[in-house]
């Protein structure tokens, strides 16, 4: 129970920099990506860009750009979510933080993740276990942070 409830602080302590989700960027670049929302915009809902698809080059700005796949076909069961990183040059990079979330569009709030950050392995790779419990589409949501800042949304959907 004790390590549960130290595994729970500590998780909340990586999820702090989610708290700046709702911060807006000034940067002009950063709006035309659906990084930053508009005024009028709602907090709870900013909007999340559709991503290309697995394996292809998704670019966050001009900086930078990242390529997104599982580590094996998602069925039932946990499968890897995994992100790399490179800057414009197309050197690997791990200067930004990714949060994700993910669920089923179709069943609100039944099988919803929450925010969970993605963990850096040695490779630089940015991981993300995904928990599928049941048939059906399930949507993935990422944020990428920059020094607290949202600087660029994207989702994607699969089906199991």
């Amino acid at each position: 129970m004790y390590k549960k409830k130290v595994w729970l602080i500590i998780l909340a302590l990586a999820l702090i920099p989610v708290a700046a989700f709702g911060q807006q960027s000034s940067h002009p670049q950063h709006q035309s990506h659906g990084a930053a929302q508009g005024p009028g915009a709602s907090s709870q809902s900013p909007d999340f860009l559709q991503l290309h698809g697995f394996s292809k080059k998704c670019w966050i700005g001009a900086d930078y750009y990242f390529i997104y796949q599982f580590d094996r076909r998602p069925q039932l069961g946990t499968a890897i979510l995994k992100i790399q990183l490179f800057d414009k040059s197309g050197n690997r990079s791990t200067d930004l933080n990714i949060v994700g979330s993910y669920g089923m569009p179709s069943m609100k709030g039944a099988h919803d993740s929450g925010n969970r950050p993605f963990k850096l392995n040695k490779k630089g790779d940015y991981l993300l276990p995904v928990n599928i419990v049941m048939a059906g589409e399930w949507e993935v949501k990422l944020t990428f942070l920059k020094d607290n800042l949202a600087i660029h949304r994207g989702s994607f959907r699969f089906t199991v």
